[in-house]
């Protein structure tokens, strides 16, 4: 398919994927002071029993514009599809000076990405103090079986968390040992610094993540998924093709390092998709997604 054609198909799954009004949650706990530690919560649809728990993170670079109303369409799909649902906020980076935001997450250049430590500070909390406020705000989950997912910057947040065990002796959200999770969907995840850096995902964002070159460095065995392996939880990467926001080769080069860290990562490719029906309940590849998910949690 010609670029300009590929260019077009993917606007057009941008505007559908933000065309779905927000959903408001069934129920809000806050793990922490700052205005964006919150949580929603979305009881199970039609489910009997108690139902597994899916962990969502929402994409938009690590910028403060994209919050995680955009994945309320996407949170509820789940819910109706049976799941109890967590939809964790976190802090984002801070507006720059001048200019405006971006139409959607995927040219988000407006503001820097991420917050160090911040944003995987909360991440951190969120996910330890999440236990607990299920039990308060969403009975009806089995928090045994949690599956964590995240879209494009989300998506590597929740390969993150997943590998909080391998962190550097020192790290100050290192654990003991892997997460009670049943596994891991991230779709379209940054999931490899070093080729998201190659290919300028997301205007630099990476490195804005990061605190700049200065700190890439030093920082990055701490936050890049692709040297946290292997993690020793079952993890599946949902991939569109045709993604101009965050390439296959990205998600490709994360399996391949799982691989040589004797770890079998899946990685679903799906033809003709971009970056955002993955999280588009009108899409087909929506659906695909819950289905991987529920291959993990059931």
């Amino acid at each position: 398919m010609p670029d300009d054609a590929v260019a077009a198909r993917a606007a057009a799954e941008e505007e559908s994927a933000f065309s779905h009004p927000a959903v408001e949650p069934d129920a809000t706990a806050a793990y922490g002071d700052h205005p964006d530690q919150l949580i929603d919560f979305y009881a199970p649809r039609g489910a009997a029993g108690p139902a597994p728990l899916v962990v969502v993170l929402h994409g938009g670079a690590w910028r403060a514009p994209y919050d995680r109303r955009h994945l309320t369409p996407f949170a509820h799909f789940l819910a109706r599809r049976g799941f109890a649902v967590a939809n964790v906020e976190y802090r984002r980076g801070a507006a720059a000076s001048g200019g405006g935001a971006a139409a959607g997450p995927g040219g988000a250049t407006a503001t820097a990405a991420g917050r160090w430590p911040d944003t995987f500070d909360d991440v951190a909390a969120a996910l330890d103090a999440l236990p607990a406020l299920v039990r308060e705000a969403l009975p009806q989950a089995d928090v045994r079986r949690t599956v964590l997912t995240g879209h494009s910057a989300g998506g590597h947040l929740a390969l993150w968390a997943a590998a909080r065990h391998l962190l550097p002796a020192g790290a100050p959200w290192r654990v003991d040992g892997p997460p009670p999770l049943r596994g891991v969907v991230a779709l379209a995840p940054i999931a490899d610094f070093g080729v998201a850096e190659k290919l300028d995902v997301c205007g630099g964002a990476v490195r804005q993540l990061l605190g700049g070159e200065a700190h890439a460095g030093e920082r990055r065995p701490y936050a890049d998924p692709a040297l946290l392996l292997p993690t020793g939880i079952a993890t599946t990467l949902v991939q569109g093709r045709t993604d101009l926001i965050v390439p296959e080769a990205v998600a490709e080069s994360y399996a391949d390092a799982a691989a040589k860290a004797g770890e079998v990562v899946g990685l679903t490719l799906l033809e003709d998709v971009g970056h955002f029906p993955l999280i588009d309940p009108a899409a087909d590849a929506c659906a695909v997604v819950a289905e991987e998910i529920a291959q993990l949690a059931w």
